[in-house]
């Protein structure tokens, strides 16, 4: 398995080397290898077991160096940008020749973030090229917010795992582009569109695409448990499925169900908090996954806020495998 430890002089050694990394950010925890190194690209879609016409995000220290992977940012990106990097915002810009067509699936845009995390933040300030980082999982399963998620499932094919905790957010980036002169949300993400739209005024999302996407994050079938995961009225899916005498586990966003036994379900936020449950999904869905049933049951979050963006996650997961890409 892989080391896991704060180092982060070892973990710039091993980048530096063409070899991957865990990094901790705000989001989740992300496969990390240099993005100008087209061998380091190729491992990470080996390791991640990645389609190569899904591009990845180059992540980046400060604005200053932005300029170095792109052409320009548009006026209203670059408002973006000011306010809410570095956080959870990703843009999609018009690439430079020294970005690997690798990392864009031979697209001319690239995905572009400053990571709000103390540790990364740190180790890219410390590196001479920015990093390519998908979240740290195998392809389609759900996204890891501890190292250990890390180690647990790619842990036998990378060297190290910067550990930074707990991810504070728990969702990917939200990312964001350009269409002609209109701002496009091709993900939704941890960055809520609302406080967008106070930037840039009405926004248009194209929030996934079943093949060829235009940006990371747009397949429609994503973020996966190794079970069948349903989604409807909670009440009746138990009613349902017990009565037909399936083990399932339960995942809602704050009830309690006294009629299922209380280590096979999980409440996402028992104040009703959004947030809360955005930063404890995948980590439910994951230990969910391990329990003993043959299936998950949940419900839809109230779709204001970052539940658009939970929601968005909670229906790719339950893509009907003849549906899946």
């Amino acid at each position: 398995m892989a080391e896991i430890g704060r180092d982060i002089a070892k973990a710039k050694a091993y980048l530096e080397i063409g070899n991957l990394v865990g990094i901790p950010t705000e989001t989740v925890y992300g496969l990390a290898g240099n993005a100008l190194d087209p061998d380091a690209v190729a491992k990470i879609f080996s390791v991640k077991n990645r389609p190569s016409f899904d591009p990845l995000i180059l992540h980046t220290s400060d604005m200053s160096r932005i300029a170095q992977f792109v052409k320009e940012i548009p006026g209203p990106l670059q408002r973006l940008a000011k306010r809410f990097w570095p956080g959870p915002l990703t843009l999609l810009l018009p690439k430079k020749d020294i970005v690997p067509d690798l990392v864009t699936s031979g697209l001319d845009t690239v995905a572009v973030r400053i990571p709000d995390h103390p540790l990364t933040k740190e180790l890219l300030g410390a590196l001479d090229f920015p990093l390519a980082a998908p979240s740290a999982n195998p392809f389609g399963y759900i996204s890891p917010t501890q190292a250990s998620h890390v180690n647990d499932q790619l842990g036998t094919k990378i060297p190290y795992i910067l550990d930074g905790g707990s991810c504070q957010v728990g969702l990917e980036s939200t990312i964001v582009g350009m269409e002609g002169d209109k701002v496009t949300v091709y993900r939704l993400g941890g960055l809520d569109i609302s406080k967008i739209e106070s930037e840039v005024g009405k926004v248009q999302v194209v929030a996934h695409s079943s093949s060829n996407p235009k940006s990371p994050g747009m397949l429609k079938s994503h973020y996966s448990p190794s079970k069948p995961f349903i989604i409807a009225d909670l009440d009746l899916l138990i009613s349902e499925y017990s009565s037909k005498g399936e083990s399932f586990a339960v995942l809602s966003f704050r009830r309690c169900f006294p009629q299922v036994s209380e280590h096979l379900q999980i409440q996402l936020s028992k104040a009703g908090d959004l947030a809360e449950a955005a930063k404890n999904l995948f980590a439910a869905m994951r230990t969910l996954d391990s329990r003993d049933v043959s299936l998950i049951l949940s419900e839809l979050m109230p779709e204001v806020g970052l539940g658009k963006a939970i929601n968005d996650r909670l229906k790719r997961a339950a893509v009907p495998e003849e549906e899946k890409e």
